[in-house]
């Protein structure tokens, strides 16, 4: 039997989700294909157990140094059962709170995995919706006026370096561990493996994180990347960049694991227990019935203008599947953009400069906006702010004061091009460099906001302060 909606979306995702809702509450007949749950990656299999994870770790790291603080606890231990006991219960909470979410809109959920048809029976241009039903049940027949492709992406994997799930792991099977091991390897030094190097590390895991590149998180500003490079390095943290893993080095042995990587034209082995593969993400892209339309794949990801749409300009893609920033904040501003236009609602494309891009290690790293290294390769001529963490009096009471606020402004318009921080709780103090860049703020007019003390926020003002060299505290 066929079903009429005005609106699919292939995909329950963090994208998918918060498209849907937006859809309903513009008046869309709204239906939504999952094939596993509602949430998607991020609720599941990434940014929530993964963050969840990392504060388990920051209080097992405080909890050991916490005569520091005047409270003696004798023989710290860590449960690890209960850890992960935690994590599935904040993931089954939230979980609960996107189906209400669902019902509340009445968004129809079809469980099961949808693919894209051609022109058909059902409709003369392509965009009907196959569902194969998880069930077992027939095939479900939607006929949608538009589609959104939110199918996200999964763990890239390097070729011949398999993927095991108990030795050679990838960020979806670690999450799943019901042990610790003694000893890992980290392959890729970005945000993921470095999250996980943090975590690892403060329960207690020796860690080495082996990094293609000449630095790790290379994306970044490179004075953050030496930073956490060096605070890194005093956790014991071994990083080794610069280095080319040899996936046919790899060898297997009873609670070990040893692998080669090529480092400035030697060749080193590392060993441990485990090795976690954490070389980014590809696009869920197969078997979805895409090569029934004209939509065009570049690299694996689909290609969209500026609304979001595809080739077939009533299917438009969203998220990870389309590339550029794969974070979910990113994700479900892309749903909300392109139900906007399905709908006729005027507005601007998202300026993907302006999003901010959070790394939840300790300590943590965010920025919005440019690098100074790339404000420099667009012609900027650049001035720049930098405010320590140690001259900020709520971090030392946090007993946290490693790290800075760095703001890049332009010399000519005063504009503020990219704010860059690393420290204790710095995700949670980038909206407000975010807002500054939306509002193409001067540092004058950050410095000149009153931040309230004592606060960690006041290392914003500082730093913007600092650009003109009227900073108060250094």
């Amino acid at each position: 039997m066929a079903e009429e909606y005005d609106l699919v979306i292939l995909g329950g995702g963090t994208g998918g989700y918060v498209a849907a809702i937006r859809a309903s509450q513009l008046g869309l007949k709204t239906a939504i294909v999952e094939k596993d749950k509602l949430g998607g990656t991020c609720l599941h299999k990434g940014c929530i157990p993964s963050k969840a994870l990392l504060r388990c770790a920051e209080v097992f790291s405080v909890a050991k140094r916490s005569d520091e603080f005047g409270v003696i606890t004798n023989d710290v231990s860590l449960n690890f059962a209960k850890v992960q006991e935690r994590k599935t219960g904040i993931i089954n909470q939230l979980h609960k709170g996107v189906q209400h979410l669902m019902k509340q809109g009445k968004i129809d959920v079809y469980d099961g995995f949808g693919r894209i048809l051609g022109p058909s029976i059902f409709s003369p241009m392509p965009g009907t919706i196959s569902v194969e039903m998880t069930n077992g049940e027939e095939n479900e027949m939607l006929i949608p006026k538009n589609v959104i492709i939110a199918t996200g992406s999964r763990p890239r994997t390097l070729p011949g370096l398999e993927i095991d799930g108990s030795t050679v792991l990838t960020s979806d099977e670690a999450l799943e561990m019901s042990e610790l091991p003694k000893s890992i390897i980290i392959v890729g030094g970005g945000v993921i493996g470095i999250e996980w190097a943090s975590m690892l590390s403060d329960f207690g895991v020796e860690v080495t994180v082996v990094e293609y590149a000449d630095r790790i998180i290379p994306t970044e500003d490179k004075e953050i990347s030496q930073e956490l490079k060096r605070i890194f390095k005093k956790k014991g943290i071994g990083i080794v960049t610069s280095a080319k893993v040899l996936p046919e080095s790899l060898e297997k042995e009873a609670g070990k694991v040893t692998i080669s990587a090529e480092i400035k034209g030697k060749t080193q082995t590392f060993s441990a227990e485990k090795i976690l593969v954490s070389v980014g993400r590809e696009a869920n892209t197969e078997n979805i019935g895409l090569q029934n339309t004209d939509i065009v794949l570049e690299k694996g990801y689909i290609q969209v203008n500026s609304h979001l749409q595809t080739k077939e300009s009533h299917i438009y893609a969203i998220g990870d599947v389309i590339g550029g920033l794969q974070l979910a904040h990113v994700a479900s501003h892309e749903g909300i953009k392109a139900v906007e236009h399905i709908t006729g609602i005027k507005s601007e494309p998202i300026t993907y400069e302006n999003v901010s891009k959070c790394i939840y290690s300790h300590p943590e790293a965010a920025s919005v906006g440019f690098t100074e290294e790339e404000a420099k390769e667009k012609g900027y001529h650049v001035k720049i702010g930098k405010f320590s963490f140690r001259a900020i009096g709520k971090a030392l009471v946090f007993g946290d004061a490693d790290g800075f606020v760095k703001i890049v402004a332009d010399e000519k318009t005063n504009d503020i091009l990219g704010v860059h921080m690393i420290g204790p709780h710095v995700t949670d103090m980038i909206s407000e460099a975010g807002l500054a860049r939306v509002l193409d703020a001067t540092p004058w007019e950050v410095g000149n906001t009153i931040h309230p003390h004592p606060t960690l926020s006041e290392a914003i003002g500082e730093a913007a302060l600092a650009v003109d060299g009227l900073s108060i505290h250094s």
